[in-house]
């Protein structure tokens, strides 16, 4: 078996932010840890030049794709939603690269995986709106964390989600309900036709989405299912689900590369 075949070409999307004066490609090192250890792929990060690719290329040479959280917000302007509030934090290249390699990852049947701004990016990319600061709407809990607190508070257990019975998630987790981590400030507001939810807070906020009609694993969640995933079953089976789909995709990819006959 090939190298190709064992490890899963698995990319990881980046934050431009600035370390210092200068602009950088960002990717945090517990997303990558995920898909290295947690699916067993072989991880590249994917710089947010969105116009320095055509989407279908990249798509071409990846098993699967994870879509990282992110501080920053989705453009208003990417889903028709009103002016941000001043201070809000964008990320317009990350933006440009995203939403269209989403549809292009989609479309050939890449597995996916969304995380966080990532399930946001999923629902945008597909029509989908989002609520900017769902905390402020009436009923609603408020779904930040606390930055004075520590790190492990931050993400640990927050509140439930309740699965949708006979789904993806209820399946994986052998549940109709779980405890998860909250730490953001966007929802999903209207979500695309071709999302089904897979889970909601308790607030009626979607914390889970699939993607219908798919013939691979492609599923989002709002949580950080990343984080010290090695001690949350859940965790654990969904990035070992989604690995094992990236392995059958690197199979195929294998499969189909045409014979090469030297002489």
């Amino acid at each position: 078996m090939s190298m190709r075949a064992q490890l899963p070409l698995i990319g990881v999307s980046t934050c431009v932010r600035l370390i210092g004066p200068h602009p950088t490609h960002t990717a945090g090192e517990k997303y990558v840890a995920a898909a290295a250890f947690g699916a067993g792929g072989l991880v590249v990060l994917l710089p947010s030049l969105a116009g320095q690719y055509e989407f279908p290329d990249m798509v071409e040479r990846l098993d699967g794709l994870l879509l990282t959280g992110s501080p920053s917000n989705i453009e208003p302007e990417a889903y028709r939603g009103s002016l941000s509030a001043p201070g809000t934090e964008h990320d317009p290249q990350r933006d440009a690269t995203t939403l269209p390699l989403i549809r292009a990852a989609l479309g050939a049947g890449l597995p996916l995986l969304a995380i966080c701004r990532g399930i946001q990016e999923l629902n945008v990319a597909l029509g989908g709106t989002l609520h900017q600061n769902v905390h402020e709407l009436p009923g609603k809990l408020d779904h930040r964390s606390r930055r004075e607190d520590p790190i492990d508070v931050r993400y640990g257990p927050s509140h439930p989600v309740n699965l949708t019975a006979g789904g993806s998630l209820s399946d994986l987790a052998g549940a109709t309900k779980i405890e998860v981590n909250s730490l953001h400030s966007q929802a999903i507001d209207r979500p695309a036709d071709r999302l089904s939810i897979e889970g909601v807070a308790p607030d009626g906020v979607i914390e889970a989405v699939r993607v219908r009609e798919c013939p691979a694993f492609a599923l989002g969640v709002q949580w950080h299912p990343e984080w010290r995933f090695w001690d949350n079953p859940l965790s654990r089976a969904i990035l070992e689900t989604f690995g094992e789909a990236c392995r059958r995709h690197a199979a195929l990819r294998e499969s189909a590369r045409p014979v090469r006959i030297t002489m």
